[in-house]
């Protein structure tokens, strides 16, 4: 019988973005204000928890010692504009968003918890649209965010150079998994979108570029039916 960790919930006031977030908060089974803990954390939070069960899947990791101490923080959308607003590379907050995570967020979460306050063990995780600004967030917090988990990334121009810009790529680690039925996607907007072939050149990039990275395709679309089953692995892989 695997151990239960607990699962809550809290708010954090952001002064930049000038509004309340909500947190999903998983503690392990052993959590102890006496031991360390690594930080994994997720946009699409409520997906996570709810669509990958992201806090089973953290059980039984750490039960059988796959993973090391994790907090798991959860940040959920407050509506599809609410998220378009906030991941996408044109939303008018992304900027704000990401400044809300590295400046805000991990202080916060710092003071909080028991946590190694060193970017590698700090971790960021995200779907689709959450997985771009995780990646996005990462790159400009290096010093803050040392591992990126993304599964299905929008993938355009501004997030190609953004990458192909980047001068540190030894101190990001990244997984990234695509799947190769991910040709016509439905986007929040209504449109379809190829996101095999950009992350096919997301990958060539990261590959030239020399950042510690795994890839793989894996034989599906994009919907949670395949990112939940990548989850023990990605989190394996990356919080070890």
């Amino acid at each position: 019988m695997v151990n239960k960790g607990t699962v809550r919930e809290m708010t954090i006031h952001s002064n930049i973005l000038n509004e309340e977030l909500e947190l999903i908060v998983y503690l392990p089974a052993s959590y102890s204000p006496l031991y360390k803990y690594n930080i994994l954390i997720a946009q699409d939070g409520r997906d996570y928890f709810n669509l990958g069960r992201v806090a089973r899947v953290a059980d039984t990791l750490l039960e059988g010692g796959e993973i090391s101490n994790t907090i798991i923080i959860g940040i959920p959308y407050k509506s599809v504009a609410d998220r378009r607003r906030k991941y996408h590379p044109d939303g008018e907050q992304h900027h704000l968003y990401k400044r809300f995570l590295g400046e805000e967020l991990v202080p916060f979460l710092d003071q909080e918890f028991p946590t190694y306050q060193m970017d590698q063990g700090r971790a960021l995780i995200g779907d689709s649209l959450a997985a771009t600004i995780s990646l996005l967030t990462a790159l400009e917090y290096p010093h803050t965010f040392g591992k990126v988990m993304l599964q299905s990334p929008l993938v355009n121009e501004h997030v190609l150079q953004k990458v192909a810009n980047f001068e540190e790529p030894h101190l990001l680690d990244l997984y990234h998994v695509i799947g190769t039925g991910e040709t016509e996607v439905k986007t929040t907007k209504g449109d379809i979108e190829d996101f095999l072939t950009p992350n096919r050149e997301l990958h060539d990039l990261i590959v030239k570029k020399g950042f510690p990275y795994f890839y793989e395709e894996f034989n599906g679309i994009h919907t949670w039916k395949y990112w939940q089953p990548d989850l023990p692995r990605a989190l394996s892989k990356m919080l070890k």
